[in-house]
């Protein structure tokens, strides 16, 4: 499919009820959405298949859900710093942030060079970013030790005081994967949320205390990654 295939299609699933929808349901406040879901997105995404050329210029198209759809079928393995900056700023909502991290930035090769970059950041999706990066890395790379995931504890630190909800939560998925990564992880992650519990901040305490409860729990899945050292 072509440029302008993909935008006649994008065109016929519209919805204005569903822009309004996803604000009230989800607080998905977008520029210029036309109202399509993110699971025909994905089903679009498949048909059209992975087209780099494709993907930049439907972002350029400036139609939410064409950035979307952008982030579904870039390849990852091609993403630029400049694209990477150039894509960051624009992050209006979790959603659209969410899916350029987990679908592109967490499996490219500047995910962990954008975890210590994006997480300092000041603007809320931008810092997310950091975060959300962080919190997909922990599956994206199933082969890094786990010292490159004991580097960002004490970034996930610096940053549980932040109570912007966007943040906080961000920062509480990314604890959170880290535990559940393999056991020695999982200890780790469960001592940091017990020195986060000690912060004085509102913000702190729901991060701990929520990371806590899961990491703990007798349901917890935790994996085995890299497998080299923990599947034998």
């Amino acid at each position: 499919m072509n440029y302008k295939q993909v935008i006649k299609k994008l065109k016929e699933l519209a919805d204005p009820e569903k822009v309004a929808f996803k604000a009230k349901k989800f607080n998905i406040i977008s520029n210029n959405s036309i109202g399509v879901y993110h699971k025909d997105l994905k089903v679009l995404a498949k048909e059209v298949g992975l087209n780099n050329e494709l993907a930049l210029e439907l972002f350029d198209s400036e139609i939410y859900e064409g950035r979307l759809l952008c982030s579904k079928i870039f390849r990852a393995k091609d993403v630029t710093n400049d694209l990477a900056e150039k894509w960051v700023v624009t992050f209006e909502n979790w959603e659209i942030c969410d899916s350029f991290c987990m679908g592109l930035i967490a499996k490219g090769p500047l995910a962990k060079k954008k975890i210590v970059q994006w997480t300092k950041r000041k603007k809320e999706f931008e810092k997310r970013a950091g975060f959300a990066t962080m919190a997909a890395y922990c599956m994206a790379d199933k082969k890094a030790g786990n010292e490159v995931y004991e580097s960002f504890l004490p970034i996930i630190k610096t940053a549980a005081t932040d109570d912007r909800i966007y943040v906080k939560k961000a920062v509480n998925w990314a604890l959170r994967s880290i535990g559940k990564r393999n056991v020695d992880l999982n200890k780790l992650a469960i001592a940091t949320a017990k020195e986060i519990l000690k912060f004085d901040s509102k913000a702190a305490q729901w991060i701990a205390k929520d990371a806590i409860k899961e990491l703990e729990g007798d349901g917890v899945n935790i994996l085995d990654y890299p497998r080299s050292i923990y599947r034998v």
